[in-house]
């Protein structure tokens, strides 16, 4: 087995009984989004390895030691430094994200837009079957949430040129637009 099924094995594993807030949907569906999304762009097993496994340590009982076994340092690396401290307050949460990814590496930067993209895909399609409701999902609202998103944005084309990047920016115009 390569490490890419080692990877989505553990994360159908630690996913298992998760559903996405948006639709209810099982969350594996979103590991294995973002997984593709990387593939689609080139990016190797390390990489796509971290996408499915991107929110193992923060929303899993996974540990760190678990996910270095199967997967190696590389990978540990790069989901540790995407997962956010929940002892912190949205806000500061949001705002350390966006200053790890501006410093991290292109494979940390790749992850967390590929994660972003589909988060919003799946925002966009779930306000087209939800309207203005969707938001009562979210603690912070539309007005938040869409701050976020440009914030991460103007982060992004300000540190990284790639393709990915443009996807991102057509996904957050379209959801400023809502």
């Amino acid at each position: 087995m390569n490490r890419i099924e080692k990877a989505v094995q553990i994360a159908i594993a630690a996913h298992e009984g998760q559903t996405r807030k948006h639709d209810g949907s099982p969350y594996i569906v979103h590991p294995v989004s973002v997984a593709l999304i990387l593939t689609r762009y080139g990016f190797d097993e390390i990489v796509v390895s971290a996408g499915v496994t991107h929110d193992v340590l923060e929303d899993t009982e996974c540990t760190e030691k678990e996910l270095n076994d199967v997967l190696g340092k590389e990978v540990v690396e790069i989901v540790k430094t995407l997962s956010e401290d929940k002892t912190l307050s949205w806000e500061e949460r949001k705002e350390r994200y966006r200053n790890v990814v501006q410093k991290g590496s292109e494979a940390v930067k790749a992850v967390a837009v590929a994660d972003k993209l589909h988060n919003l895909d799946n925002l966009l399609e779930a306000y087209q079957l939800q309207g203005e409701q969707l938001w009562k999902q979210f603690t912070r609202g539309k007005e938040k949430q869409q701050e976020n998103h440009r914030l991460f944005l103007e982060m992004l084309e300000a540190s990284w040129q790639h393709p990915l990047v443009e996807e991102y920016r057509k996904r957050v115009e379209r959801m400023l637009a809502l």
